[in-house]
Parts: structure tokens; sequence; C-alpha cells
């Protein structure tokens, strides 16, 4: 008991002057009090947003799925990296306009479009943030095994540990975007660097990026599902409107950090891809229990193995927050109960997530594949009611007048995320045989 309690005030200790995180006892806006606390504050949420979505996009499924399928599709796989960057800035620009503009929650809107619609998209994205936070969850198993050789299952079960005591902090805001700041440049940086020790054939992965052999439609859906499906599509959005930065006075702050936030999950993407493609082009075959760990060993050596398991963690982690902070956003608005006993929905989903991690038989990296697949699949709903809302109901916007080039846009990526989910579904069913 003594040793919990010192560890749990050692993380809290972690948050000491940052803004909260959670919703307090009375149910408000974790982040409501920031509105009035001046522009640097503003700014500093909106950089919060920003890698609140980078962070969830860049997780172990992330990390994960992007090594899979260039072990699979080799150079090819360029186009698919390409088209899907592509497809992610177009729907982020719609999703975090629209949602910015309206000062509501996508469910919200979804129940003001037609009664009872909201609580359809809440269900799939909560569903859909569970399947991927069971992926999060692999995902730190597998980080701790290329850091300590720890059993995945009990990697999985320590990290969820250090999760809920990160919620059990009344001040994690400010903290934890300070916090995945940091470990974005250190990933891309020691990408970067397996990057150059591994000699990618750049030429060939540029012709590929708009000439492929092959076109996968599994790994561009896998992609789409991974950056901007399911619960990642409102995560940085939703904490805009937690923080009261909307309006339209506030549309051109918005479209920059969606714009950013795709930004930066394109470029470490990008390396990632480059990295292990010089691996994997040298002729290496990668193991299939952790391929991106055997990677980075083989292009760094034991210390590029080590410093991999210490990133892929704290992403994972980072990205455990993200999920069930950005589903339980999807519950709180439909009962005062709920929004006063947010701190427990959110641990409650961290501690559903790891239960069923542990008593899955099924490998942490097929589980994270499949949870960017799943995501995927979720996208085209969530978005289709939104575009209804950008074309039909200005109403909702207060008025606003919303582009008709960027709804032209939106409306090209939501058929094509049809399509693509469309011709996916038989290579997810391969994929959990």
């Amino acid at each position: 008991m003594i040793v919990a309690t010192r560890f749990h005030k050692g993380i809290a200790g972690l948050f000491n002057n940052s803004v909260p995180f959670l919703a307090n006892g009375r149910g408000e806006s974790p982040m409501a009090d920031q509105t009035t606390t001046g522009t640097a504050l503003r700014r500093g949420t909106l950089l919060g947003a920003v890698f609140l979505m980078a962070t969830s996009a860049i997780g172990p499924g992330f990390i994960t799925q992007t090594t899979q399928f260039t072990i699979r599709l080799g150079a090819a796989f360029a186009f698919a990296i390409l088209l899907s960057i592509l497809i992610d800035i177009a729907v982020q620009l719609n999703v975090w306009r629209i949602i910015g503009v309206s000062g509501l929650r996508a469910q919200d809107l979804g129940n003001r479009v037609l009664p009872g619609l909201g609580y359809v998209m809440a269900a799939l994205v909560v569903f859909g943030g569970l399947v991927f936070n069971i992926g999060n969850v692999a995902g730190t198993s597998l980080g701790l095994d290329a850091l300590l050789g720890l059993d995945v299952k009990v990697g999985g079960a320590l990290s969820a540990l250090v999760a809920v005591a990160i919620f059990l902090s009344r001040r994690a805001g400010v903290a934890m975007d300070r916090l995945v700041v940091v470990l974005g440049v250190l990933m891309i940086g020691m990408t970067l660097y397996v990057a150059a020790t591994s000699a990618p054939p750049l030429g060939t992965a540029l012709r590929q990026s708009v000439w492929p052999d092959t076109i996968d439609f599994l790994a561009i859906t896998t992609l789409i599902g991974g950056t901007v499906g399911g619960y990642i599509t409102y995560a940085g959005a939703h904490r805009l409107v937690d923080a009261g930065i909307t309006g339209p006075a506030e549309v051109a702050r918005v479209s920059r950090g969606s714009v950013t936030a795709l930004l930066v999950t394109g470029v470490m993407r990008i390396v990632l891809f480059l990295a292990v493609l010089g691996v994997v082009a040298g002729g290496v075959a990668l193991a299939a229990d952790n391929p991106t760990a055997d990677a980075f060993r083989h292009a760094a050596g034991e210390v590029g193995l080590r410093l991999f398991g210490m990133i892929l963690w704290a992403a994972a982690i980072t990205s455990v927050l993200g999920a069930s902070y950005t589903s339980v956003s999807f519950l709180v608005t439909f009962s005062p109960a709920l929004a006063r006993r947010r701190n427990w929905l959110v641990i409650g989903f961290i501690a559903l997530s790891t239960g069923i991690f542990l008593l899955l038989n099924q490998a942490p990296a097929t589980l994270l594949v499949l949870a960017g697949a799943l995501n995927g699949l979720i996208l085209p709903v969530g978005f289709g009611v939104l575009l209804w809302v950008a074309a039909r109901r200005r109403d909702l916007l207060g008025g606003y007048r919303y582009p008709r080039w960027l709804l032209g846009v939106g409306v090209l990526a939501w058929l094509l995320t049809l399509y693509l989910g469309w011709n996916s579904l038989s290579g997810i069913a391969a994929l959990w045989r």
C-alpha cells in the first residue's frame, strides 16, 4: 500500500503546474477554465489538440502497420502512404472545421441531424476505440519486450497500471502535451538515424509512390484508419470544444492545427517506411512477433533495439490516454451522471481494454493492424454525418458559409473511404484467421 501510494504521488507530481485534463466533480468540461486565462494558454491548448491527435495517430498501431505492409509490399507501399496522407488531410480539414465552428461534439451534431443518430455514432466510435485501445495495450507490451525482455502479458498489465495512475492525476493536460512533443521528436530523430543506416532505395520508392506495381486496398484503408479513423478523427477537435476554442473566428487557427498534426504523422510515416524498406530490401527476414523491433536491431544493433522499445512504449502509453479520453468524450454528453463520473469511466475503459488483451490469444502485431482496419471501416459513417451538417445544416454552424471547395474535397474523400472500406473486408477477415 505504501509503495502504491508513493507511485501515485510520483506520477501526479509530473503534472504540477498543468491544467485540468479530466472533468471535475461537477461534470464541467476538463479544459473549460482555460478560455479566460489569456492568449498564451489558448495557443498551448491548440498545440495540445494538435499533439493529442498526432500522438493518437503515431502510436504502436501506426508503427506496426507501416512495418508489416512494408514487408508485404516493399517499395510499392509508398503509393499507399501518399494516398493515405492526401485523404487524411481532406478528412481532418473538414472534421476540425465543422466541429470547431459549430462548437458541438460529433455525437451531438449527429443527434441534431437525426434524433438517435448520435448514439449510433458514439457506439461505433467507442467500439472502435476499445479495439484500438486493446492494440495500444498490446503495443506497450511490445515496447517493454524490446526494452526489457518482459513477457507481453506482464508488460501490458504493468503499462495499464501506469496509464491508470496518470488519469488519477487531476492535472495532466499541459504536462502530457509537453511529453508527446518530446517523444515525437525522439521518434522521428531515431527513425531518421535508422533510415540513414539502412540505406533504402530512394529512387525506387519515389517512382512507386506515383506508379506502383501493386495496389493494396487493405493497406490504404488500414493506414487511413490508423491516422484518422475511429476515435482519432475526433481527438483534436473534441479537445478544442472542451477548451472553448470554437466559432467562425477560430477557423484559420483550427485549420492550421489539423494540417500540422497530419504533417507530423506523414513525416513519421515516410521516415519509418524508408527505414524498414532499407532493411527489407537488403534481404533480411524480420521476426513475425515484433517486426519493427527486429528492423531497428538489424539497422542499429542492440542500442537501436533498446531505444526503439523505450519510444514504442511511450508512444503506446500516450495512445492509451488519447483513445480513452476521446472515446469517453462520446459518452459524457448524454447524461450529467456520466459527466460527473468521467474520470472513472476513463479508468474503466483502460481496465476493460487491458482485461480483453490479457484474455485474447492473439499476437499483438495482428491486433494492431486489425484495429486500424476496423477504424477505417467506421470512418465513413461519422464523417458522412459531419459533411451533411456542412452541406445542409448551416443553422448548426451559426450561419457560417462553409467553403464549397472544402466540402467537395470532403465528399470525394468520403466516397473513396467507402470504396476502400468495402474492398478491405476480405482482408480484415484474413487477418483474424
